[in-house]
């Protein structure tokens, strides 16, 4: 067993709490998402580098939180099935799952593989195989969580046929530290072009020409998107967050979560809002961030980020509506899915329109009968008119 690995799993870092969190936080509103366009026979949640479920100070990981979070909605555990995957750690993690969930605690029974990712024709041709009925649903939609330790059995050709299928999702985590000096490195590039099968080349040559570190890191992430826009030939949002070093100013790395869905695409602006502790200005470079060295901590920061975010996405959506009238749910259903480079969440848009109200620019009206002590939530009772 490597000795990087073992000591990954001797106790958890704030950002390893922090990126569990995110996946399993988001997977049971992902679940009530999908059922509520129509019932497949099962919800997937898909974990190909799982772990061994407790790091050795006890803490739990990702596959013992999403087990938590079905055990307690009748609903999840009758519909949700487990597929975990490790080639180190299967019977660590099966021991351990089974000490925390009796045998009928799910209706379908989870499942504990051992295989090695990218080496394994069957993990391969379990990925890529189509889940669709004759009718063009999914059977069987599914929430991949593919984290690596670092990026080898990551192949954005099979990835992407996974994500053909209705419904499929995915959380790709990415080592951009492993990845930048891969990029340059002959020795790697076997494993850089799974990972870029049509872009290695062009990230290769554009990297040179950028001027920060962010900028760099950011071409890769931009990248990796491209690269399943162009294999699939069809709108994707992919959304980044960043992980700041535990030690340093540097960036660690970065989850990447993949859908071909708006309510996806929603959902995760929401969930990496409520997890980020960075100030940061959405420009096409920044996202969402998460420092564990200011985890905690009262931070004065010179500038207002969240509120500079607000600003701006304020000032845009005047100039872009000034003397429309709509509802608050159409304009935030056409808007946020056009403003992908500036991932703005439901939050910011609802601040954004009620600073609007505060300087007259916009008045806002209820058609629900009801009494609001807000003067805007995002709702199709929630009538807008830009002056």
């Amino acid at each position: 067993m490597a000795s990087s690995e073992n000591k990954f799993f001797e106790k958890q870092t704030l950002s390893s709490r922090i990126k569990a969190s995110i996946v399993s936080e988001y997977f049971p509103s992902y679940c009530k998402i999908i059922i509520n366009k129509h019932t497949p026979l099962s919800v997937r949640y898909i974990d190909l580098f799982a772990g061994p479920g407790f790091y050795n100070d006890q803490n739990p990981s990702t596959p013992i939180l999403i087990a938590r979070h079905c055990e307690k909605d009748p609903v999840l555990k009758n519909i949700v099935k487990m597929i975990f995957n490790d080639n180190i750690y299967f019977d660590e993690l099966r021991r351990n799952f089974e000490s925390q969930f009796a045998e009928a605690t799910f209706r379908h029974k989870p499942h504990f593989g051992s295989g090695t990712v990218g080496e394994n024709i069957a993990i391969t041709n379990f990925l890529k195989k189509s889940t669709m009925n004759k009718n063009r649903k999914n059977d069987a939609p599914s929430l991949l969580f593919i984290d690596p330790f670092g990026y080898k059995g990551i192949e954005t050709k099979v990835l992407a046929e996974f994500l053909k299928n209705w419904g499929n999702e995915i959380f790709l985590f990415v080592n951009t530290k492993r990845i930048h000096p891969a990029l340059e490195n002959d020795k790697f590039e076997g494993l850089m072009n799974d990972l870029f099968p049509t872009t290695f080349q062009k990230i290769k040559s554009d990297r040179r020409y950028t001027a920060t570190v962010s900028e760099r890191l950011n071409l890769i992430i931009e990248g990796l998107g491209k690269e399943y826009e162009n294999i699939l030939g069809g709108k994707l949002y992919y959304t980044a967050f960043k992980f700041q070093e535990e030690d340093s100013d540097a960036t660690s790395h970065y989850i990447l979560h993949l859908t071909k869905g708006a309510r996806g695409y929603d959902l995760i602006k929401t969930i990496y809002n409520d997890f980020a502790n960075v100030g940061t200005v959405f420009d096409g470079i920044n996202t969402y961030t998460f420092d564990a060295k200011t985890y905690g901590k009262e931070v004065n920061e010179l500038f207002d980020f969240n509120s500079i975010n607000i600003e701006n996405l304020k000032e845009e959506l005047y100039k872009t509506y000034t003397g429309a009238r709509l509802t608050s749910f159409d304009l935030f259903e056409s808007h946020h899915v056009k403003n992908t480079s500036a991932p703005f969440s439901r939050k910011h848009y609802t601040d954004a329109l009620r600073r609007l109200v505060e300087e007259n620019k916009l008045s806002a009206e209820f058609t629900d009968g009801r009494s609001h002590k807000v003067s805007v939530i995002i709702s199709k009772d929630c009538k807008l008119n830009f002056n």
